[in-house]
């Protein structure tokens, strides 16, 4: 039985160093310390706007490359693409390495600098 979306990016987010899991506007957050690093959008609520996703934490340099990559992946999400979030579509088939990275990149740029450079070898490895 296929995993649901959310439990695989809780899995990958809460894998990270001090990484944790809070309600927030209806949909599940992840931090390190006090930053958000991701949040789910379920395809149910108008976050997802009928695609589940989740959104990351990113520079505007990223953001812009993954989008122009690959628009039907990658996204400016709502409320937080303007400060360089990326949203990444978890439906038709996802590649699930990609968004354990995007995630690490993430965590990283949250995380209090007595965490940088720990994550890369604490995330699990996926498969699709």
């Amino acid at each position: 039985m296929a995993r649901r979306p959310i439990d695989r990016v809780r899995r990958l987010c809460l894998a990270l160093p001090d990484a944790w899991e809070k309600l927030s506007h209806g949909e599940p957050t992840f931090w390190v310390g006090k930053k958000m690093f991701a949040t789910f959008a379920d395809a149910a609520n108008h976050h997802g706007a009928g695609r589940h996703a989740v959104w990351c934490k990113a520079t505007h340099v990223t953001q812009d490359l993954l989008i122009a990559r690959s628009s039907a992946r990658y996204f400016a999400p709502p409320y937080v693409g303007s400060a360089g979030w990326v949203g990444i579509y978890l439906d038709r088939a996802p590649d699930w390495a990609e968004v354990a990275e995007r995630l690490r990149a993430a965590h990283e740029l949250a995380a209090p600098a007595r965490l940088r450079g720990t994550a890369g070898s604490r995330a699990p490895r996926t498969t699709r």
